[in-house]
Formats: structure tokens, C-alpha cells, sequence
């Protein structure tokens, strides 16, 4: 599935692309939540949704792997309407990571990796080999932490292994949301740094939601700030804090706060 789907992605520009999307929750008319959404995420792009709570950033990345179908317009992947692929199929080949990491808490971390990989119906020793190879990438050792169950790891280690799990099929894109915002500020600042890196490395295409304007120019090579389900600005990081905008100069403010000084 994830070969079939790197295939189609390479020969169209846009890996996603939103086609004037509209979502109405219970498709009532006075309970919109994205309005008139047009954009395309490009092949290998680390794309960060931002925007305040209620924004519409989670419903957008949602779209994008048939957990919901737009009110109106179009949601493609690979080329694809997300309404013509099989819900199933779509969702094997994109890694998908949340806050908290969402681990099967009576699974091992070794069970949790091999999950999607298992019901592509790869072999024993191959699922064994990617298990390793994925702890590895994002800095467990494997002998150590394969036969741990969730509540045995921090809460950093739990993320971890959710990225893990992500990439275990190699899906050529990945949708994170939020997947750093219940560690403390520490650890959180080393998992971004490490999915920097690592984001460098691996060449998918992602699509992660935060509400922090600085994790947001640390991490994305564009940053999409959607108010009221709309999007508003739309930049690569170093142009983004130039736009004039109401609601860019609001986050702009955040990176100024400093604890205890006159507001």
C-alpha cells in the first residue's frame, strides 16, 4: 500500500491538496468549521497547521485520512479523491501520531511497532528487523524496550514509540497532531529537535498541528494559521512573522511574553 501510494505521489505535484473544502459538523449550515480551504501540500514538505483551539486545525488534518469527508470540495491524496479510496487502504499508508501517542496499552512497544506492518501481512522476520530498525531511529534500544508495555515508558519514550509506529510501514506521509503538547517544556524541546532532524532525514511528507508559534519555526518549511476554520496567512517561517495580519501579529506577541513582565 505505502509502495503504491509513493508511486502516485511522485507523479503529481501535490502529495494532499484541498480543493475549496468546507465541513459543516452534522453538515448543519450554522455549525461551520472550515470555510473555502484551497491548498496544496507538496511532496516531502513538513507543513504545520497553527492556529488557536477551535481553529479547525485537527477537523483539516482529519480530511486528509477519511476520519471525516468534507460538506463541500475536495480532499485528494496521491492524486486521489479521499472519497474514492478505500477508508481502510488510505489510512494504512499514513503514519498518524497524537498526543499522548495512543498506544494499545496491553500491547508491547515491540506489538504496538508491528501493528500496521502485521495486517499488510509482512513476514515474521521482517516485522522483527523493522521493530528494531524503528526503535533505533528514534533513539530506544531495542533489546530494552521491546517487551515494555506503555506504562512502562515516560511520556517522552511513549511518543516516541508513536513515531515509531507511524513510520513502521513506511507511509509516505505522516499526520501529526499535537504530538508534543502533554510532555513538560524539557522534554519537549528534545523530541523537537530530534523530529527536526529526523524529518530531514526521511523525506515525508507531513502535516503537524500545533498551537505553538515556535514549535511551529523550528519544525515546518511552511506554516498555514487558519482563525474561525479560514485560512489566514500562509508562509514559509522566515517570511511568516513579516505578514500583516491581526491574527499573525497576536502569535507573533506570544514569542515576547516573558514571565512576569508588565502586559
Amino acid at each position: 500500500m505505502s509502495t503504491e501510494m509513493n508511486a502516485k505521489i511522485e507523479q503529481n505535484q501535490a502529495a494532499i491538496r484541498f480543493s475549496d473544502v468546507s465541513y459543516r459538523l452534522n453538515d448543519v449550515a450554522h455549525r461551520q468549521i472550515l470555510r473555502n480551504i484551497s491548498l496544496d501540500i507538496h511532496t516531502a514538505e513538513v507543513l504545520v497547521l497553527l492556529g488557536r483551539s477551535g481553529s479547525g486545525k485537527t477537523t483539516l488534518l482529519r480530511l486528509v485520512n477519511r476520519l471525516l469527508l468534507p460538506s463541500d470540495g475536495r480532499v485528494t491524496v496521491a492524486g486521489r479523491p479521499t472519497s474514492d479510496w478505500d477508508a481502510i487502504q488510505l489510512r494504512r499508508g499514513i503514519g498518524y501520531v497524537i498526543q499522548e501517542a495512543g498506544l494499545f496499552p496491553h500491547f508491547t512497544v515491540a506489538q504496538n511497532i508491528s501493528l500496521v506492518p502485521g495486517l499488510l501481512g509482512w513476514p515474521t522476520e521482517r516485522i522483527a528487523a523493522r521493530v528494531s530498525e524503528m526503535l533505533q531511529l528514534v533513539g530506544l534500544e531495542p533489546r530494552e524496550f521491546s517487551g515494555r508495555l506503555p506504562r512502562e515508558l515516560s511520556g517522552g519514550q511513549r511518543q516516541r514509540v508513536g513515531v515509531a509506529r507511524a513510520l513502521a510501514a513506511d507511509p509516505p506521509i505522516l499526520l501529526m497532531d499535537e504530538p508534543f503538547g502533554a510532555l513538560d517544556p524539557v522534554t519537549r524541546a528534545e523530541l523537537q529537535r530530534e523530529f527536526g532532524a529526523l524529518a530531514k532525514r526521511l523525506g515525508k511528507t507531513i502535516v503537524f498541528v500545533t498551537h505553538d508559534l515556535r514549535e511551529a519555526l523550528l519544525l515546518g518549511s511552511r506554516i498555514v494559521l487558519l482563525q474561525s476554520g479560514q485560512m489566514v496567512a500562509a508562509a514559509a517561517p522566515r517570511e511568516f512573522l513579516q505578514i500583516d495580519h491581526p491574527e499573525v501579529r497576536a502569535f507573533a506577541a506570544s514569542l515576547l511574553a516573558v514571565p512576569g513582565a508588565p502586559v
